[in-house]
């Protein structure tokens, strides 16, 4: 089908103003689809041909001002219309599908209960699959939603929903909306609710996870409410919706989607096992990412998908710094360094980098691909410097006058911008243009030539750009103990630095965006310096600055293991374990070294010592204990089966975890995994299984992943990931061999199988990532001279790709 242009857009917005929504959803019919009915009040400035969207399994009626239009008109989502001049009233009545891929009307079965579950994703083209609608930011109106539903359902949506009649529900009408931020969560829910200065509040989720929304109901409510007060301080704007309710739902696509009052989070928050000190921060996050949605997106919604940094780059800094600050979970900047920062840094090397604004998305298919690194990290690490620049007085004075002035409405960057300088920012010209509008990342390298220490930047050629940087220095006194930090501006070529023949880590803070160089003498020192580095922050700076450079062909990958060996068990931060062991294992081991069995070898050495060390029972206990087994031999594996080490409980998600690794040694068959997913069939439960079962290394198991990835069967994004990670393993290209060729023979129909939000990530997570030969970049190239490629599976194989041919140079130099 078609998708939205900009120019549709702008002609359609210049025609038509939207009063009013009136939907009506009939829930209990069959299980495949369900029954929509809207009522469009509109006006048109003049009597002129356009269109009203909508995706139906059938079309029943359409009726203009009470005359039928032909429903054989409807094609390729779109259905023409002529209105009148002035007021207008559209009828679309239509039966529509259920989906199974997270978007449009989702519907799914609890494995534990087989109890249904239905919530609406109308993110980005999605509206249509769910009512008829003009699907764009820019014509916001106020929603009444009815719903008929199964007797034994809950209904909640974007406002207070009342059940008047058994099985019916009244939604309350709601303040102007963009089509996309419109729910609808039902089921039968369970639902906690509580109150917070005057907002009531719930958490909603499956019935199975009632225990565990219960336990984790409280840490939730205190996080949101620390949120709220945090949000409310910064901004002096009440939140505008009314209710806040957080719905964790089933196969959700995303981590969660910040429809105003009903926020939809994926369910695997709702934690079932034990996790991580990080893991908690992480979801700490997402909340207050969400929240402040509430404001940057919808209270004032970008104009057009080109400005999506508007919604995305001020959620992840106002996320990251609100839980930081008013929550418990202090460590918050350090997991953004650890695992946002290092998304957005390696993204915006990619050929298909983009400007953080004006990103030049022309259509909503292309917008879609640019919801990724650049837009949320590198866009959030460039509000940080800008409120390091201009403070937070102008920062968030512009912010107020910015929402006061486009309240439930819609607005452009250089709306915020005016706002800021009126707000006594300054002219920001130049930093607009260096940072958002031009793409690129910065290489930071410290040159110790010519008995000068420096700083030096570069931009990356095909992407010249003059941007400052404000961030910190650490410098190691020869002859002393600790470091010297000081506070530097990074300008034009060379920035001077105190002259020093010990070593310089750069930034250590994590404060700006850039690629950080690691200088001979400070890598030949990290060794002897790691083991005694306790900032959580710079040890983030160093690991970051290793991953960069090993993956640009700066570090030989063997002296990237041997730091790894030497750092690792003494990494203080359960993120720092988790993602260092991780790069050493999916990266340099599998990736760049010959042998890879040798070098996990080292990597399970190096997390048995920081799980020796930990304290029983402790975060970072658990994080050590995942890296072990997930280079644990088998003898090992099976004595933790019966025996974990003291503090550490066998759970479920750690019983999955030893499966999962046997499975990839050959040491368990597919049908002691499917007896052991018999005796605790859950959701989670299930994904592992899928994993494990896509990881033995046979031709069966491999057959089975391939199924996912053509869309053989229902499975959500969780499962095709499972299946992607568990059919490319290094050691079992005799039966991934033929997958190869397949893959890209295939590739391009995965548009028939798989919705747009999926499509990048499917072609990437299936994407052959250990055929390291340049005839499978060869094979990627021709695939990407097809015209009609999907955009969506066209960005996920160029990035794909992108990182195998770094992978291939950095192997080439040190074999």
């Amino acid at each position: 089908m078609p998708t939205l242009t900009w120019s549709e857009a702008r002609a359609r917005a210049d025609l038509l103003a939207v009063q009013s929504y009136d939907v009506s959803l009939d829930l209990t019919g069959d299980h495949t689809t369900f029954t929509s009915r809207s009522v469009i009040r509109f006006t048109a400035r003049e009597s002129r041909d356009t269109f009203v969207d909508i995706k139906p399994e059938r079309l029943h009626a359409v009726r203009l001002n009470g005359t039928p239009l032909p429903t054989d008109s409807w094609r390729d989502g779109r259905i023409p219309l002529c209105p009148d001049s002035g007021e207008n009233e559209l009828v679309v009545e239509a039966r529509m599908a259920y989906s199974h891929d997270g978007e449009g009307m989702h519907r799914a079965v609890d494995p534990e209960d087989d109890r249904h579950y239905v919530y609406a994703m109308s993110f980005l083209d999605a509206a249509p699959r769910i009512f008829g609608c003009f699907d764009q930011p820019d014509l916001k109106a106020p929603f009444t939603v009815h719903v008929d539903a199964p007797e034994d359902w809950v209904v909640a949506g974007n406002t207070r929903a009342t059940r008047t009649d058994p099985g019916h529900w009244e939604l309350a009408t709601t303040e102007p909306l963009a089509t996309y931020f419109v729910t609808l969560v039902a089921g039968p829910l369970h639902v906690v609710t509580a109150e917070h200065d005057g907002i009531a509040l719930a958490l909603s989720a499956r019935a199975s996870l009632a225990p565990h929304l219960d336990r984790e109901a409280d840490e939730l409510f205190t996080v949101t409410g620390q949120c709220f007060d945090e949000l409310h301080r910064l901004f002096g704007i009440r939140y505008p919706f009314g209710d806040y309710h957080q719905a964790f739902v089933p196969e959700f696509n995303a981590g969660a989607m910040e429809n105003p009052g009903c926020v939809t989070i994926r369910d695997q928050y709702v934690f079932t096992s034990a996790v991580t000190e990080a893991e908690r921060a992480e979801r700490a996050m997402v909340v207050a990412h969400e929240m402040s949605h509430m404001w940057f997106g919808d209270l004032v919604t970008m104009l057009w998908w080109d400005d999506l940094w508007l919604n995305e780059s001020f959620a992840e800094y106002m996320g990251h710094r609100v839980a930081a600050s008013a929550t418990r979970f202090a460590d918050t900047w350090v997991d953004c360094a650890y695992g946002r920062l290092a998304w957005g840094v390696v993204s915006d090397q990619r050929p298909s980098t983009h400007p953080v604004a004006g990103n030049g998305a022309q259509d909503a298919a292309t917008a879609l691909q640019n919801f990724d690194g650049i837009s949320y990290a590198k866009g959030a690490a460039v509000l940080k410097q800008l409120n390091a620049r201009i403070g937070d007085e102008a920062f968030f004075g512009g912010v107020r006058r910015h929402f006061e002035a486009h309240r439930f409405g819609n607005a452009s960057m250089r709306d915020l911008f005016a706002a800021w300088e009126q707000a006594g920012a300054g002219d920001l010209g130049s930093f607009i243009e260096g940072w958002l509008l031009t793409p690129g990342v910065d290489l930071l390298q410290v040159d110790r030539g010519d008995d000068r220490l420096l700083v030096r930047r570069s931009a990356p050629d095909a992407h010249p750009a003059d941007r400052e940087h404000a961030l910190h220095v650490a410098t190691r006194v020869a002859g002393e103990h600790g470091w010297r930090v000081d506070k530097i501006s990074v300008t034009g070529d060379g920035t001077p630095l105190p002259d020093s023949t010990a070593a310089v880590l750069l930034d250590p803070r994590q404060e700006t965006f850039a690629r950080l160089g690691l200088d001979e003498v400070t890598l030949a020192a990290l060794p002897e310096l790691l083991p005694g580095m306790t900032d959580p922050l710079m040890r983030a700076a160093v690991w970051n600055g290793l991953r960069d450079s090993t993956r640009n062909s700066l570090v030989d990958p063997r002296t990237a293991l041997d730091l790894v060996v030497a750092g690792l068990p003494s990494e203080s931060h359960d993120e720092g374990v988790a993602v260092v062991s991780r790069f050493a294992v999916d990266e340099v081991v599998d990736r760049l070294l010959d042998d890879p069995a040798e070098g996990r070898r080292r990597v399970h050495a190096a997390a048995v010592s920081r799980l020796d060390t930990a304290d029983p029972g402790s975060s970072l206990q658990l994080a050590a204990v995942r890296a072990a087994v997930s280079t644990a031999s088998e003898p090992r594996l099976r004595a933790w089966l019966d025996s974990p080490p003291n503090g550490v409980d066998l759970d479920l998600d750690l019983h999955w975890r030893i499966l999962v690794r046997l499975a990839e040694l050959g040491a368990v068959n597919r049908e002691e995994l499917d007896k052991t997913l018999a005796g605790q069939d859950t959701s989670r439960a299930r994904e592992h299984h899928v994993r494990a079962a896509s990881s033995l290394p046979d031709a069966e198991a491999k057959a089975f992943a391939w199924q996912h990835f053509r869309g053989e069967g229902a499975a959500g994004p969780v499962m095709l990931q499972a299946a992607a990670r568990g059919l490319w393993l290094r050691g079992q290209e005799s039966h991934t061999g033929p997958y190869v060729d397949r893959y890209f023979d295939e590739l391009p129909a995965t548009a028939k199988h798989h919705s747009g939000y999926l499509l990048p990530h499917v072609a990437e997570w299936f994407y052959p990532r250990f055929s390291l030969e340049p005839t499978t970049v060869d094979r990627a190239r021709a695939v990407l001279t097809q015209p009609d490629l999907a955009p969506g599976v066209r960005r996920g194989l160029v990035d794909a790709t992108d990182d195998l041919e770094r992978a291939l140079r950095a192997r080439e130099p040190y074999q």
